[in-house]
């Protein structure tokens, strides 16, 4: 399978142009069957890969080439001698030449075929065929009745291709959706099973290629591009031995009002685990001692002193502006002096919540982190309605504020203008905690007074943040992960050449 432009990421593709793949390669093997016969045989390989001693499988089948998928799967496990039960609802006989002829082979070698009653035979495990990528809508109430049976039985469920109802394009799920142990993708990775609601339905992800090659993916341009820890490497190569502080880049974070302390502390950690060579903080002065208490490597200004204000954003590769920062005339001073100032620049926070109040035209290449309610605000629209297209949220957020946008939560995606965007293959539940976002905006920021492009620095940053709450996750388990316990992984991950 060919790669996306970036050599660093795997090519996620949308539905539309896996369907292109699936044309070009059917006509390249001359038998529109075969990528079914291949679809089905490498899931029943899947069956025995992980359920070897399911005796019972119930395989759900629907009307089109999913559901001929799931045909063939079923043969080839009557022949194997399993009990196969082939379940269906009764307006979804198979339609198309292919679905046809996968039932009609089934039907041959004697397995049982079986109109849903309501109730789920019994079975060691389930196969979902109903649909794959063909639903991109809330099933309708005889399909629902079907899914929330299964979902209901807890046994473990196989899907093929995509969950039934997840949106494979958006990564949402409209209405009721399988809740799958394992999704058997085929082709090439789905862009919507790597963000979102469709985590929680897709399980394990694993891939069968079907065998396809390089030149039927010629009409088939990504839709994202997925980024894992071992990207790291690409970015962060080793220091040149010559290293001093001065090069390694400058960072200024701004915030920390009354009872919010502790924000602006975290991002100023972060900016510095993230490879900063000189980290400055501004802040109220009730918040100098401790924060120096706790990061003594830090340069602390109180804010009051224009001409120390002027000097410090003078003096800085780029701002973090927001962590802690409030709302009210002490955080909205600062909010559009930092902007005004035209400095590369991350907004996260109170800083975002400004920005959909007070809008200001951002200096070229700002990166914003908002997650679902912050990104709600700043479109004025729903948090459900960013949940339920978070690719299409990030890409109205770049057009409204021409910036780099990072779409924080479960799959964080990354996108800026022109960019094919990236989806974030790391992070856990764990790091769903106050705090977090602070640290992102630090490690961001850090890259960003390194060098780093806007749209790398956010990409990097967010696969930093995300492997080292992994890896702390991995040392202490995920609930009561704090933000304070990714600092040593964070160093850790920014030098790839040590993991």
């Amino acid at each position: 399978m060919p790669h996306a432009a970036a050599p660093f990421a795997e090519a996620l593709f949308d539905a539309a142009a896996l369907r292109r793949v699936e044309v070009a390669a059917a006509r390249r093997l001359g038998d529109p069957f075969e990528l079914m016969r291949r679809a089905g045989q490498a899931a029943w390989r899947e069956v025995l890969a992980h359920w070897p001693q399911a005796g019972r499988i119930v395989v759900l089948c629907g009307p089109g080439n999913n559901g001929g998928d799931g045909y063939v799967l079923a043969r080839h496990a009557h022949e194997a001698g399993r009990h196969v039960t082939v379940v269906r609802l009764d307006e979804h006989a198979p339609r198309g030449e292919l679905a046809v002829r996968a039932a009609a082979e089934l039907e041959s070698a004697g397995a049982q075929v079986r109109v849903f009653d309501g109730v789920l035979p019994p079975c060691d495990v389930v196969v979902d065929a109903l649909f794959g990528i063909g639903l991109s809508r809330e099933p309708d109430a005889s399909t629902r009745a079907l899914i929330e049976v299964v979902n209901a039985s807890r046994v473990p469920v196989l899907a093929l291709d995509v969950p039934s109802g997840v949106d494979a394009d958006r990564g949402s799920a409209p209405g009721t959706a399988v809740l799958a142990t394992r999704t058997l993708e085929f082709v090439a990775p789905k862009a919507g099973l790597r963000t979102g609601p469709a985590l929680d339905h897709a399980g394990t992800l694993s891939l069968a290629s079907l065998d396809v090659t390089a030149r039927d993916f010629e009409q088939a341009a990504p839709y994202a591009q997925r980024l894992s820890a071992v990207d790291l490497a690409r970015w962060l190569a080793p220091r040149p031995r010559d290293s001093h502080k001065g090069r390694n880049g400058r960072v200024l974070c701004v915030g920390g009002e009354h009872g919010s302390g502790g924000a602006i502390m975290l991002c100023a950690q972060a900016a510095l685990r993230g490879g900063a060579g000189l980290v400055e903080v501004v802040t109220r002065e009730r918040h100098i001692a401790p924060l120096l208490a706790r990061l003594p490597e830090a340069m602390v200004h109180e804010v009051g002193d224009d001409r120390a204000m002027h000097d410090a954003l003078d003096r800085a590769d780029a701002v973090a502006l927001g962590p802690g920062l409030g709302m009210h005339e002490w955080g909205q001073h600062l909010y559009e002096r930092v902007i005004a100032s035209g400095k590369p620049l991350l907004l996260d926070a109170d800083a975002l919540n400004l920005l959909a109040t007070r809008p200001f035209a951002l200096p070229a290449d700002t990166v914003i982190t908002p997650h679902p309610g912050e990104a709600a605000r700043l479109l004025g629209i729903s948090t459900a309605q960013v949940q339920a297209d978070r690719f299409g949220a990030a890409r109205a957020l770049v057009e409204r504020y021409a910036c780099v946008v990072v779409l924080k939560g479960a799959g964080s995606l990354v996108a800026v203008a022109h960019e094919t965007p990236r989806v974030i293959v790391a992070g856990n539940p764990g790091m769903a905690v106050g705090g977090m976002g602070d640290v992102l905006s630090g490690v961001i920021a850090a890259l960003r007074a390194q060098g780093m492009s806007a749209f790398d620095a956010a990409g990097c940053g967010a696969l930093l943040h995300g492997a080292a709450g992994d890896a702390a996750a991995h040392d202490g388990g995920e609930r009561g992960l704090l933000p304070s316990d990714l600092m040593p992984w964070l160093r850790h991950f920014v030098n790839p050449e040590r993991t």
